[in-house]
């Protein structure tokens, strides 16, 4: 097995082994496009891609180093961390953020902490909701709450339509929607900026889905969805307060599932929960409560570890972050 850069001919092939859509390369484009290096790895036998590594490189402020983001990685083993090494050693990074595409399990843990890893602060969450859409439509039904199957027919009572529109228009509706909705919730959100580029840069390859629900000609819901490697993910949503009777993101929830099975997704990744019994002051609590209605199963994944390159700078880095993020979660949205 030997690990190189990937060339852009074999752009389909990473994609066919890659883990997650932010592994994607078109992702990695997109981010290009917000102005990070992106490296990409592959590990080869032979002529074969086995593995593909995508890592962004952040610069750090007032010091000449940086840092690596590998989020949604494949299962990491020894190959892949002695590679992960020469490239943080070149990018002179102080540390790689790993994110790993794996359900918890901690032989890997202990792998990672043996191998120069420790424990981060993540950036992306450690649990998800996850569904299976290889049931029938009517088992999907019985397996939800009853208050989410009881919203669903309301929002169809009253004729809530469900469309998937990618065009401009539709897409301005989410950004507008997404405005308000951050907002009304109180949470850190990226700015209007980063989804325009995510959209021109992903939505022409067919991973990204935007879907709006309507009542009486109003956007009251817009929530864009990928599909990669037979999976569907539901990385942004956004709704209005108005009309909240007719329970429109219910319906528009509902449809996407179903447009997942006739896409041949085996199963729908909520993208993101804070956990178990989150607490009702939690921002994302109204997230929770939404998805867990539909009757997925709570997954963990092994979270957050920081494979170590600059070990005399990695403690001040942590202490200046902390900080960093005791800062933002004062700041306003980025809407």
């Amino acid at each position: 097995m030997i690990v190189r850069e990937v060339l852009e001919e074999e752009k389909n092939q990473f994609n066919q082994v890659a883990t997650h859509p932010l592994q994607s390369w078109e992702w990695g484009e997109f981010r290009k496009k917000t102005g990070k290096k992106v490296i990409r790895l592959g590990a080869f036998d032979g002529k074969t891609l086995k593995a593909a590594y995508q890592l962004t490189v952040h610069p750090l402020p007032k010091i000449n180093y940086t840092a690596l983001y590998f989020p949604k990685g494949p299962m990491p083993d020894k190959v892949m961390l002695e590679a992960l090494k020469k490239v943080g050693e070149k990018e002179r990074a102080i540390f790689i953020k790993m994110e790993p595409n794996i359900k918890d399990n901690q032989d890997v843990v202990n792998f990672l902490l043996a191998n120069g890893c420790q424990k981060g602060r993540p950036l992306f969450t450690k649990y998800t909701f996850q569904l299976d859409l290889q049931k029938t439509e009517e088992q999907l039904l019985a397996d939800m709450k009853p208050k989410t199957r009881y919203n669903i027919k309301v929002a169809q009572k009253h004729g809530v339509e469900i469309v998937e529109d990618n065009s401009p228009q539709a897409f301005e509706n989410y950004l507008k929607l997404t405005a308000e909705t951050t907002k009304r919730q109180k949470f850190y959100a990226h700015s209007e900026a980063y989804h325009q580029k995510m959209w021109a840069m992903m939505q022409p390859s067919g991973i990204v889905h935007l879907f709006l629900a309507k009542y009486q000609n109003q956007v009251l819901a817009a929530d864009i969805f990928f599909v990669f490697n037979k999976i569907l993910y539901y990385p942004y949503g956004s709704s209005t307060r108005e009309h909240r009777e007719v329970m429109a993101p219910y319906a528009l929830f509902w449809e996407v599932i179903k447009f997942g099975q006739k896409n041949g997704c085996k199963v729908f990744d909520m993208w993101g929960t804070p956990g178990p019994n989150p607490s009702p002051r939690d921002p994302y609590f109204g997230f929770h409560r939404f998805k867990e209605g539909f009757g997925p199963s709570l997954v963990e994944f092994i979270g957050t570890y920081d494979l170590v390159i600059n070990s005399s700078f990695y403690p001040l880095y942590n202490f200046l972050n902390n900080l960093r993020w005791k800062f933002l979660k004062l700041k306003p949205s980025a809407f």
